[in-house]
C-alpha cells in the first residue's frame, strides 16, 4: 500500500473539504468529484504496482475524512450555501451536524468504491511507470 502517494492525492479531499462550502454550488460538486476521480485513478495505475481497487477505497476513506472535517469545522457557512443539504438534514429529525457525521461513513465506503472501481479500470488502461 503506498500511503504516500495516498495522502498525497487525498490533498484534492482536503481542497474539496474548503471549496464545497462556499465556493463551489452544489449542483456542480460532482463535475469537481469526478475530475479529480479520474486523476487520482490515473495517478494510482501509473504509480502503484498493484491492488488497484484497494488505493482508490483508502483514498476516498481518507478524502471522506477531509471533507467532513471540514464541512463540521465550517456548518453554519456550508448549510447556508448548500440549502438542498440542509432540508435534508432539518427532515430527518436529528441534529444536523450529527446526521452529517453519520452520513460521511456510508458516503465514504460508496464513493470508496467508485474510486476503487476507477482506480481499477484505469489499471487495465494505463501502462504502469517503470523504475529502473
Amino acid at each position: 500500500m503506498n500511503l504516500k502517494l495516498l495522502l498525497q492525492l487525498s490533498l484534492f479531499g482536503l481542497i474539496m473539504a474548503f471549496a464545497t462550502v462556499s465556493l463551489i454550488p452544489e449542483k456542480f460538486e460532482w463535475c469537481f468529484w469526478l475530475v479529480i476521480f479520474i486523476f487520482c485513478a490515473y495517478v494510482i495505475a501509473k504509480v502503484c504496482t498493484g491492488k488497484y481497487f484497494l488505493h482508490g477505497f483508502v483514498l476516498s476513506l481518507f478524502n471522506s475524512i477531509w471533507v467532513t472535517m471540514g464541512h463540521l469545522i465550517f456548518f453554519s457557512s456550508y448549510m447556508a450555501h448548500h440549502p438542498g443539504v440542509a432540508d435534508m438534514t432539518n427532515k430527518m429529525g436529528t441534529h444536523p451536524r450529527l446526521y452529517t457525521l453519520f452520513l460521511a461513513i456510508p458516503s465514504g465506503i460508496i464513493f470508496g468504491l467508485i474510486m476503487g472501481f476507477f482506480a481499477f479500470i484505469a489499471s487495465k488502461m494505463v501502462k504502469p511507470k517503470v523504475v529502473a
